[in-house]
C-alpha cells in the first residue's frame, strides 16, 4: 500500500472527503460495515484508491488488509476513476472463440488505451470481463450496463468512435 495520497486523490478534495466521512459514519456500526461503506464509496466516489482504504480501515477500526482484500477480491471494486463510459469484453470461453481477442485488439487500436486503463480524454474505460451469461450471443461486450452480443469486428469501431466523442 501506498503512504504518500496522489495530488488528485478524493481525500484531498475537502467536498470528497465529506462525503467519505458522511458514508463511514452511517455504517460503521452496521453488521458487515467494510462491504457496506466500499459499496456506497465505489458508487458515489466512483473507485477506492489505496489511500481511500488505508483511511477506511483506520476508520472503521479493522486492518487495512481486511479492506484492501475486499476491494482486490470483487470485481466490482476499482482502484482507479473509470471513464465516462466503461466497455467490458467478456473472456468466457464462447466469447473468446467467438473473436473478442480481435476486439480487444481493435479497441486498444483505436484508443490508444491498454485493458485496465481510461482513454486521456476520460471517456471510455476498457476492462476484461468473465463471462457474461450470454455464451449464445459470443462474442460480447458490455457497454456501461448494456449487454451487447454478435459484436461484429467491422462494426465495433464506429461503436467504440462514437463512446470517444
Amino acid at each position: 500500500m501506498t503512504k504518500e495520497i496522489p495530488a488528485n486523490d478524493p481525500l484531498l478534495c475537502e467536498n470528497k472527503r465529506a462525503l467519505i466521512d458522511q458514508v463511514i459514519t452511517e455504517n460503521k456500526d452496521r453488521a458487515g460495515a467494510v462491504m457496506l461503506v466500499l459499496n456506497a464509496l465505489q458508487s458515489k466516489v466512483g473507485y477506492i484508491s489505496e489511500p481511500m482504504q488505508a483511511y477506511v480501515a483506520k476508520k472503521l477500526r479493522v486492518p487495512i488488509a481486511a479492506v484492501h482484500g475486499v476491494v482486490t477480491f470483487y470485481s466490482f471494486f476499482t482502484t482507479k476513476a473509470r471513464g465516462k463510459h466503461t466497455v467490458k469484453f467478456c473472456m468466457g470461453t464462447a466469447c473468446y472463440v467467438g473473436g473478442v481477442p480481435q476486439l480487444i485488439e481493435k479497441a486498444k487500436q483505436i484508443s490508444g488505451t491498454e485493458m485496465g486503463d481510461t482513454t486521456p480524454d476520460g471517456n471510455v474505460t476498457l476492462e476484461i470481463c468473465r463471462c457474461v451469461g450470454a455464451c449464445s450471443q459470443a462474442p460480447v461486450i458490455t457497454v456501461d450496463d448494456e449487454v451487447m452480443g454478435k459484436v461484429k469486428p467491422n462494426k465495433f469501431p464506429q461503436l467504440l468512435k462514437k463512446l470517444m466523442e
